[in-house]
């Protein structure tokens, strides 16, 4: 099968390449570095599949254009659909398959580290040191141990995150609206979000962006959370309503918040902006205050997640080479 693979980078080229060759029977692989949009779907002619990540447009008018070239599977080499329109994709008859799980690991352990740096002040002791001053005013965190985290989503990562808190001594308060035992077994106890916000120290987000939970932490979360509590989101960006984030820290009612995602991350992350002007006024302005970390959606980069995310995506496409459709297919009753 002829794949094209939009929006590549160096380190897609190796993985892919790699789970490519171990196959008994290797497919034909373009590696392309514009994104996937209506505009740049006509580069895909020819191509059976094209492969996509979490910034591609997938909209109404990019499926038309894939369809009109030939295309007929779209592989998500990442675990969220939210950038994709499943009922055009439907209605034109496009298979979708993705990678349900990678590392849940590799996100899980970011998690801890983002809240690690947020709460002692890492981002800001590196600097000082860097230049020369060794005070500690202002430096001052919090122990985990004993603290409450609440955990909003438990599947495999929530659950990998569960068990890593748990083993700082924290008791973890847990919202999902499919409690799991695997969760309860890791040492959370479910409680409704209004417990969970109100009684947290810190709240970690590790929920799929739906409809139903778009800006899952507004103004009116906000104002449930504890005051001076820290947030952290390794999940998607739009869960979180970044202007009334803005409205929380400059009243102290939020003490920090540390993001992996960001909900117009589109035009800003995997990209190298360091000699540009950043466009995009709100992240400028999270930028500005010393309690917010943030990484560019790099929570899923391991060596042991890009392996298995190009392995996965092939076995997509095997399978739908083979039966028709993708062994981790998208549907449209998925989101419903």
């Amino acid at each position: 099968m002829r794949i094209v693979i939009f929006n590549a980078k160096p380190y897609d080229h190796a993985t892919f390449n790699a789970a490519n060759t171990a196959l008994d029977t290797p497919h034909d692989l373009s590696f392309l570095r514009p994104h996937l949009d209506a505009h740049t779907a006509v580069l895909a002619q020819g191509a059976e599949a094209v492969c996509a990540f979490v910034n591609d447009t997938l909209d109404v008018a990019t499926l038309r254009a894939l369809h009109g070239v030939g295309v007929r599977l779209i592989l998500m080499r990442c675990a969220g659909f939210n950038n994709v329109d499943l009922a055009a994709a439907t209605d034109l008859g496009l298979s979708i398959g993705r990678v349900p799980a990678y590392s849940p690991h590799a996100v899980a352990e970011h998690t801890v580290g983002l809240l690690l740096t947020l709460n002692r002040r890492l981002h800001r002791a590196y600097n000082r040191v860097r230049e020369g001053n060794f005070e500690l005013d202002g430096l001052m965190g919090f122990d985990l141990h004993g603290k409450v985290v609440g955990v909003v989503g438990t599947g495999r990562i929530g659950i990998c995150a569960i068990r890593i808190l748990a083993g700082f001594g924290c008791e973890v308060l847990a919202f999902d609206p499919f409690p799991s035992d695997a969760a309860r077994a890791a040492g959370a106890r479910y409680a409704p979000l209004p417990e969970v916000l109100g009684q947290s120290d810190v709240v970690t987000l590790h929920c799929p962006l739906t409809p139903d939970t778009h800006h899952l932490i507004g103004t009116a979360a906000l104002a449930q959370m504890r005051r001076g509590a820290l947030l952290i989101n390794t999940s998607r960006g739009g869960l979180v309503d970044t202007r009334a984030v803005i409205v929380a820290l400059k009243s102290s009612q939020l003490g920090g918040l540390a993001i992996d995602v960001y909900e117009e991350e589109g035009d800003l992350f995997f990209e190298n902006l360091s000699d540009q002007v950043l466009q995009d006024d709100v992240f400028a302005r999270l930028l500005t205050f010393p309690n917010v970390v943030i990484t560019g959606h790099q929570a899923f980069f391991t060596r042991e997640a890009l392996d298995a995310i190009a392995q996965t995506t092939l076995a997509n496409a095997d399978a739908f080479q083979q039966g028709g459709a993708p062994l981790h297919p998208v549907t449209l009753d998925m989101v419903a």
